[in-house]
């Protein structure tokens, strides 16, 4: 396993200070993550379980490894705005961490992440910030009316309980079909995957195995 060092710390936001956890490889690093959590009306947070499986697993995978909480969540400030103001706050995050590490991002991917609320947020900043790559795990598209992936990301992995009844796979499937975007289920998972995080990070593992150029290659299994 990588090592790496973890700073907390608070990055400036539209809304005020945006309370953060910057993770740092300690080796050359393969682009910039940022990863987006749960709906903070619903007890969400930078440390849920599915967030912190994320990102543990994309400082394995040597990216600089962002999460933070949204407007007003936990020590983050400013107030809940329905989605819009959260999707300014990963905005103003990137644009942090791409000022903080220049001199590590030279030619290196953006790929933006998140779990339920923060994936359907994630859907709608990629549409302004055209990331390479997207993870989203259980989106909650028909909430926050996600559009659809963006055709200039190069792959998105999406990953969904096929026994979540929070946002149900039928949502997922309906959203992906017009495009025919891929899905990989797992079976027995509900929404916040209990006993099937191990699965998870493979998942993601799997999907982005390190090649020349970081071409990420998608597995077949549970794909639908």
């Amino acid at each position: 396993m990588n090592t790496f060092v973890l700073n907390q710390c608070f990055l400036d936001g539209p809304a005020g200070k945006l309370e953060a956890v910057i993770g740092e490889p300690q080796s050359i690093t393969q682009g910039i993550a940022v990863i987006a959590h749960p709906h903070p009306q619903h007890g969400g947070t930078m440390d849920n379980k599915v967030v912190h499986t994320i990102f543990t697993t994309l400082l394995d995978l040597e990216f600089i490894t962002v999460k933070f909480n949204f407007r007003g969540v936990g020590q983050s400030e400013g107030a809940f705005d329905q989605g819009i103001g959260e999707i300014q706050d990963v905005i103003a995050v990137v644009d942090a961490i791409r000022g903080q590490f220049r001199q590590h991002l030279i030619n290196k991917p953006l790929l933006l992440a998140g779990f339920s609320f923060g994936g359907a947020v994630q859907l709608h900043v990629a549409h302004k910030l055209n990331p390479q790559y997207l993870i989203l795990v259980a989106p909650s598209v028909i909430n926050l009316q996600a559009p659809e992936v963006p055709e200039t990301t190069h792959y998105a992995l999406i990953i969904q309980g096929d026994k979540d009844n929070i946002v149900l796979p039928a949502t997922i499937l309906a959203w992906a079909t017009p495009r025919s975007q891929p899905i990989v289920f797992i079976p027995g998972a509900e929404h916040f995957f209990h006993g099937k995080l191990s699965i998870l990070k493979q998942i993601i593992h799997a999907a982005f195995i390190r090649k020349e150029a970081y071409q990420p290659i998608i597995q077949p299994i549970g794909v639908v």
